[in-house]
C-alpha cells in the first residue's frame, strides 16, 4: 500500500487525516514542522506527500520549491486555510499536483489521493491519464473540478461538486447522511443540520430528479 506523507501544524485536523487515511489501510507519517516535511519527502520510502501551507519552520510553499529544485516528483496535494486565487496559482506553480482549501472532506481528499497515486508514471509509462470519474452519464473532472451529464456542462459551486464527487465514487451505494456530513463537510460539519437535503435539491435541479435517489431511512445512491 502506498506510504502518504502528512504535513499539517494543526494537531486536531493532522489526527483526523490521519485516521481517516489509516482507516483506508494508507500508512501515514506525520509532521507539523516544515524542514523535516522536506526531509522526509526527498530521503524517505513516500508516495504521496499531503501538505499544510501554514507549517513550523519554513511553510508549505518553500517546501514545495526546494522539493521540487531537489528534483523530486513526488505528487503533492497542498491543503490549507488559504483559498484565494492568488494562494492557488501560488502553489500550482510552485509544483503543486492539486490544491484543496479547508475545510475540506475527507472522501475528496481520498479520491484525490487516489487520483494522484493512479497517475503517477512508473517505470517507462509516460502516456495521458485520466482525472476524471463517471457513473452513467453523469462525469466529474476532480482536476478542473467541472461536472457534466451526457455531455452538458452543469454548472457547481464547490461543495456542491464535492457531493456530487463523493456521490459518484460511490455509485449505486447508499450514502447515509452522516456518511455524507462527515466526508463533504468533514470536521467542520453541524449534525443537526439540513444541509445535506438542501445539497441534493440543488443537484436535483441542476442534473435532473433522476439521478439522484432517496433511499427511504438509510441516505441517498446515484443512479449509476
Amino acid at each position: 500500500m502506498a506510504r502518504i506523507l502528512l504535513a499539517e501544524d494543526e494537531p486536531r485536523i493532522a489526527a483526523f487525516i490521519s485516521r481517516g487515511l489509516q482507516a483506508h489501510e494508507f500508512p501515514v507519517s506525520a509532521t507539523a514542522d516544515g524542514q523535516e516535511a522536506l526531509n522526509w519527502a526527498l530521503f524517505g520510502d513516500y508516495d504521496l506527500l499531503v501538505l499544510d501551507i501554514g507549517l513550523v519552520g519554513i511553510d508549505g510553499f518553500e517546501v514545495l520549491r526546494r522539493l521540487r529544485g531537489g528534483g523530486s516528483d513526488i505528487p503533492v496535494i497542498v491543503l490549507t486555510a488559504r483559498d484565494s486565487v492568488a494562494d492557488t496559482v501560488a502553489g500550482l506553480e510552485s509544483g503543486a499536483d492539486d490544491y484543496m482549501a479547508k475545510p475540506f472532506s475527507l472522501d475528496e481528499l481520498l479520491a484525490r489521493i487516489r487520483l494522484r497515486l493512479r497517475q503517477r508514471p512508473t517505470g517507462s509509462e509516460h502516456g495521458a491519464t485520466t482525472t476524471t470519474l463517471s457513473a452513467g452519464d453523469v462525469t466529474v473532472d476532480i482536476r478542473a473540478r467541472t461536472a457534466s451529464r451526457s455531455g452538458r456542462t452543469v454548472e457547481l459551486s464547490a461543495r456542491e461538486f464535492s457531493l456530487l464527487e463523493m456521490l459518484v465514487s460511490h455509485a449505486g451505494q447508499v450514502l447515509s447522511r452522516e456518511q455524507i456530513l462527515s466526508g463533504v463537510w468533514g470536521y467542520d460539519y453541524d449534525p443537526g443540520s439540513n444541509v445535506v437535503e438542501v445539497y441534493v435539491r440543488n443537484l436535483r435541479r441542476k442534473l435532473g430528479d433522476d439521478v439522484i435517489e432517496t433511499v427511504r431511512g438509510m441516505g441517498y445512491r446515484l443512479r449509476g
